[in-house]
Protein backbone atom coordinates (compact mmCIF):
# COMPACT_ATOMS: atom_id res chain seq x y z
CA UNK A 1 0.00 0.00 0.00
CA UNK A 2 1.15 3.62 -0.96
CA UNK A 3 2.67 5.82 1.78
CA UNK A 4 1.37 8.65 -0.29
CA UNK A 5 -2.08 9.37 -1.49
CA UNK A 6 -0.74 10.35 -5.10
CA UNK A 7 2.63 9.37 -6.29
CA UNK A 8 3.74 9.94 -10.28
CA UNK A 9 6.82 8.73 -11.92
CA UNK A 10 8.30 9.13 -15.09
CA UNK A 11 7.91 7.09 -18.42
CA UNK A 12 11.12 4.84 -18.50
CA UNK A 13 10.75 5.43 -22.07
CA UNK A 14 11.39 9.12 -21.91
CA UNK A 15 14.39 8.76 -19.17
CA UNK A 16 18.11 9.40 -19.82
CA UNK A 17 21.05 9.10 -17.90
CA UNK A 18 19.45 7.03 -15.12
CA UNK A 19 17.46 10.09 -14.19
CA UNK A 20 13.92 9.43 -13.15
CA UNK A 21 11.25 12.06 -11.85
CA UNK A 22 8.73 11.52 -9.24
CA UNK A 23 5.94 14.02 -7.81
CA UNK A 24 3.87 12.77 -4.67
CA UNK A 25 1.82 14.57 -2.47
CA UNK A 26 3.48 14.54 0.82
CA UNK A 27 1.10 14.21 4.18
CA UNK A 28 3.97 16.26 5.83
CA UNK A 29 3.79 18.98 3.77
CA UNK A 30 0.04 18.88 2.62
CA UNK A 31 0.68 19.27 -0.48
CA UNK A 32 2.38 17.78 -4.09
CA UNK A 33 6.30 18.10 -4.06
CA UNK A 34 9.05 16.67 -6.38
CA UNK A 35 12.03 14.89 -6.43
CA UNK A 36 14.15 13.85 -9.09
CA UNK A 37 16.55 10.00 -8.67
CA UNK A 38 19.61 8.27 -10.19
CA UNK A 39 19.11 5.03 -10.79
CA UNK A 40 22.23 2.73 -11.57
CA UNK A 41 22.23 0.47 -14.42
CA UNK A 42 20.04 -2.54 -13.48
CA UNK A 43 22.32 -5.26 -14.72
CA UNK A 44 22.24 -8.45 -11.67
CA UNK A 45 21.79 -5.46 -9.11
CA UNK A 46 20.22 -6.14 -5.44
CA UNK A 47 17.34 -4.36 -4.03
CA UNK A 48 18.46 -3.04 -1.33
CA UNK A 49 21.57 -0.23 -2.28
CA UNK A 50 22.60 2.49 -0.51
CA UNK A 51 20.59 5.21 -0.79
CA UNK A 52 22.33 9.36 -0.96
CA UNK A 53 19.93 12.25 -0.04
CA UNK A 54 21.30 15.35 -1.62
CA UNK A 55 19.91 18.30 -0.37
CA UNK A 56 19.80 21.36 -2.40
CA UNK A 57 20.49 25.45 -1.11
CA UNK A 58 18.16 28.85 -1.54
CA UNK A 59 16.11 29.54 -4.72
CA UNK A 60 16.76 25.93 -6.56
CA UNK A 61 14.79 22.38 -6.71
CA UNK A 62 14.77 19.14 -7.22
CA UNK A 63 16.42 19.49 -10.34
CA UNK A 64 19.28 21.50 -9.20
CA UNK A 65 21.98 18.82 -7.86
CA UNK A 66 21.30 17.24 -11.46
CA UNK A 67 21.74 19.84 -13.95
CA UNK A 68 23.82 22.70 -12.31
CA UNK A 69 26.05 20.32 -10.73
CA UNK A 70 25.53 17.02 -12.48
CA UNK A 71 25.40 14.89 -9.61
CA UNK A 72 24.29 11.54 -11.68
CA UNK A 73 26.89 11.48 -14.04
CA UNK A 74 29.25 12.22 -11.21
CA UNK A 75 27.51 9.13 -9.64
CA UNK A 76 27.53 7.00 -12.91
CA UNK A 77 31.74 8.00 -13.65
CA UNK A 78 32.67 6.92 -9.88
CA UNK A 79 30.07 3.10 -9.95
CA UNK A 80 31.97 3.05 -13.60
CA UNK A 81 35.57 3.20 -12.04
CA UNK A 82 34.69 1.21 -8.94
CA UNK A 83 35.46 3.86 -6.95
CA UNK A 84 31.98 3.53 -5.38
CA UNK A 85 29.63 0.71 -5.64
CA UNK A 86 26.98 0.91 -7.22
CA UNK A 87 23.97 3.60 -5.21
CA UNK A 88 20.38 5.71 -5.48
CA UNK A 89 20.62 8.93 -5.45
CA UNK A 90 17.84 11.08 -4.34
CA UNK A 91 17.42 14.44 -4.92
CA UNK A 92 14.25 16.13 -3.11
CA UNK A 93 12.79 19.81 -3.61
CA UNK A 94 12.91 21.18 -0.25
CA UNK A 95 9.02 21.59 -0.34
CA UNK A 96 9.57 25.14 -2.37
CA UNK A 97 8.50 27.04 0.69
CA UNK A 98 9.21 30.77 -0.36
CA UNK A 99 13.15 31.22 -1.41
CA UNK A 100 14.00 27.78 0.83
CA UNK A 101 12.55 26.48 3.61
CA UNK A 102 15.99 25.53 5.55
CA UNK A 103 14.35 22.13 5.86
CA UNK A 104 13.10 23.20 9.05
CA UNK A 105 9.26 23.09 10.74
CA UNK A 106 7.23 25.75 10.02
CA UNK A 107 3.36 27.11 9.17
CA UNK A 108 2.32 23.38 9.98
CA UNK A 109 4.70 21.88 7.15
CA UNK A 110 6.89 19.02 8.57
CA UNK A 111 10.21 19.83 6.09
CA UNK A 112 12.08 17.47 8.49
CA UNK A 113 9.94 14.38 8.25
CA UNK A 114 9.75 15.24 4.35
CA UNK A 115 13.33 14.39 3.83
CA UNK A 116 14.15 11.72 6.66
CA UNK A 117 10.74 9.82 6.06
CA UNK A 118 8.88 10.47 3.07
CA UNK A 119 12.07 10.83 0.55
CA UNK A 120 13.02 7.23 1.14
CA UNK A 121 9.66 6.05 0.44
CA UNK A 122 9.02 7.61 -2.15
CA UNK A 123 12.32 6.61 -3.77
CA UNK A 124 11.75 3.20 -3.68
CA UNK A 125 8.09 3.48 -4.50
CA UNK A 126 8.88 5.12 -7.56
CA UNK A 127 11.18 1.65 -8.53
CA UNK A 128 14.35 2.25 -7.62
CA UNK A 129 16.70 -0.73 -6.36
CA UNK A 130 16.43 0.58 -2.28
CA UNK A 131 14.56 -1.11 0.67
CA UNK A 132 13.74 -0.13 4.64
CA UNK A 133 16.98 -2.18 5.20
CA UNK A 134 18.88 0.45 2.39
CA UNK A 135 21.92 1.73 4.06
CA UNK A 136 20.92 5.96 3.95
CA UNK A 137 23.22 8.90 3.82
CA UNK A 138 22.59 12.58 3.64
CA UNK A 139 24.35 15.25 2.28
CA UNK A 140 24.04 18.92 0.85
CA UNK A 141 25.09 22.58 -0.50
CA UNK A 142 24.97 26.15 1.49
CA UNK A 143 21.22 25.85 3.22
CA UNK A 144 21.23 22.14 1.98
CA UNK A 145 24.50 21.77 3.86
CA UNK A 146 22.64 23.31 7.44
CA UNK A 147 19.73 20.15 6.29
CA UNK A 148 22.36 17.81 6.23
CA UNK A 149 24.33 18.69 9.44
CA UNK A 150 21.20 19.39 11.33
CA UNK A 151 19.07 16.73 10.35
CA UNK A 152 21.34 14.36 10.36
CA UNK A 153 22.71 14.83 13.58
CA UNK A 154 19.31 14.81 14.85
CA UNK A 155 18.35 11.72 13.42
CA UNK A 156 21.94 10.20 13.52
CA UNK A 157 20.44 6.84 13.81
CA UNK A 158 19.03 6.54 10.31
CA UNK A 159 22.20 7.44 8.34
CA UNK A 160 25.49 5.75 7.99
CA UNK A 161 27.16 9.29 7.50
CA UNK A 162 26.36 12.82 6.60
CA UNK A 163 28.13 15.70 4.57
CA UNK A 164 27.76 18.91 3.41
CA UNK A 165 29.67 21.34 1.38
CA UNK A 166 28.98 25.33 1.29
CA UNK A 167 27.32 25.41 4.57
CA UNK A 168 25.16 28.27 6.17
CA UNK A 169 25.48 26.82 9.82
CA UNK A 170 22.84 28.92 11.62
CA UNK A 171 19.45 29.82 10.33
CA UNK A 172 20.11 33.40 10.41
CA UNK A 173 22.66 33.49 8.13
CA UNK A 174 20.08 32.45 5.19
CA UNK A 175 17.89 35.80 6.07
CA UNK A 176 19.72 37.80 3.80
CA UNK A 177 19.39 35.51 0.83
CA UNK A 178 15.36 35.07 1.74
CA UNK A 179 12.46 37.32 0.85
CA UNK A 180 9.94 35.43 3.80
CA UNK A 181 10.43 36.06 7.26
CA UNK A 182 12.23 33.04 9.13
CA UNK A 183 10.27 33.91 12.48
CA UNK A 184 7.85 31.09 11.80
CA UNK A 185 10.25 28.47 12.24
CA UNK A 186 9.30 25.94 14.90
CA UNK A 187 12.55 24.23 15.60
CA UNK A 188 14.19 24.35 18.85
CA UNK A 189 16.50 26.72 19.91
CA UNK A 190 19.20 23.99 19.75
CA UNK A 191 18.00 23.25 16.28
CA UNK A 192 18.34 26.71 14.57
CA UNK A 193 21.98 25.92 14.89
CA UNK A 194 24.35 23.32 13.47
CA UNK A 195 26.65 23.28 16.18
CA UNK A 196 23.18 22.92 18.27
CA UNK A 197 22.26 20.17 16.82
CA UNK A 198 24.98 18.38 16.80
CA UNK A 199 25.64 19.17 20.43
CA UNK A 200 22.61 17.78 21.33
CA UNK A 201 22.96 14.39 19.58
CA UNK A 202 26.23 13.85 19.91
CA UNK A 203 25.75 10.11 21.39
CA UNK A 204 24.45 9.29 18.17
CA UNK A 205 26.43 11.36 15.60
CA UNK A 206 27.10 9.31 12.47
CA UNK A 207 30.65 10.33 10.59
CA UNK A 208 30.62 13.74 9.67
CA UNK A 209 32.41 15.45 7.36
CA UNK A 210 32.32 18.94 5.52
CA UNK A 211 34.08 21.38 3.31
CA UNK A 212 34.02 25.13 2.55
CA UNK A 213 36.08 26.98 -0.37
CA UNK A 214 38.77 29.63 0.22
CA UNK A 215 36.70 32.40 -1.75
CA UNK A 216 32.88 31.74 0.28
CA UNK A 217 31.65 34.15 2.20
CA UNK A 218 30.69 31.62 4.90
CA UNK A 219 34.03 30.32 5.00
CA UNK A 220 34.77 32.25 8.71
CA UNK A 221 31.28 30.39 9.93
CA UNK A 222 32.64 26.77 8.97
CA UNK A 223 35.90 27.53 10.40
CA UNK A 224 34.14 28.52 13.67
CA UNK A 225 32.33 25.56 13.60
CA UNK A 226 35.00 23.18 12.95
CA UNK A 227 37.35 25.15 15.51
CA UNK A 228 34.26 24.57 18.34
CA UNK A 229 33.75 20.51 17.17
CA UNK A 230 37.42 20.18 17.44
CA UNK A 231 37.21 22.07 21.18
CA UNK A 232 34.50 19.65 21.52
CA UNK A 233 35.90 16.45 20.91
CA UNK A 234 33.44 15.49 18.33
CA UNK A 235 34.97 13.47 15.63
CA UNK A 236 34.69 14.99 11.76
CA UNK A 237 36.73 15.59 8.62
CA UNK A 238 37.19 19.18 7.91
CA UNK A 239 38.43 20.26 4.38
CA UNK A 240 39.22 23.64 2.84
CA UNK A 241 39.48 24.20 -1.42
CA UNK A 242 40.13 26.09 -3.48
CA UNK A 243 36.96 27.83 -4.99
CA UNK A 244 33.51 29.82 -4.00
CA UNK A 245 29.88 29.69 -3.80
CA UNK A 246 29.27 27.95 -6.74
CA UNK A 247 28.54 25.12 -8.61
CA UNK A 248 31.66 24.57 -10.27
CA UNK A 249 32.70 24.06 -6.27
CA UNK A 250 29.81 21.84 -5.32
CA UNK A 251 30.25 19.73 -8.72
CA UNK A 252 34.17 19.16 -7.85
CA UNK A 253 33.50 17.97 -4.38
CA UNK A 254 30.50 15.47 -4.68
CA UNK A 255 33.07 13.30 -5.42
CA UNK A 256 34.39 13.91 -1.87
CA UNK A 257 31.24 12.96 -0.68
CA UNK A 258 30.49 9.70 -2.33
CA UNK A 259 33.92 8.58 -1.61
CA UNK A 260 33.38 9.27 2.01
CA UNK A 261 29.75 7.82 1.99
CA UNK A 262 31.58 4.54 0.66
CA UNK A 263 34.19 4.57 2.93
CA UNK A 264 31.21 4.07 5.69
CA UNK A 265 29.54 1.80 4.10
CA UNK A 266 28.96 -1.56 6.27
Amino acid sequence: MSAFRTIKVSDPRFESGGLRHVTVKSEALKQRVDLSLFLPEAQGLQESLPLVILLHGVYSSHWGWAFNGGAHLTAARLIESGEIPPLVLAMPSDGLWGDGSAYVPHEGKDFERWIVEEVPRATEEAGAPVSESSQRFLAGLSMGGFGALRLGAKFGARFRAISAHSSITKLEQLEPFVEESLSSCEASEESLTALGSILVHRKDLPPMRFDCGLDDSLLDANRELHAVLEKEGIEHIYEEFPGGHEWLYWEAHLVDTLRFFAENLC
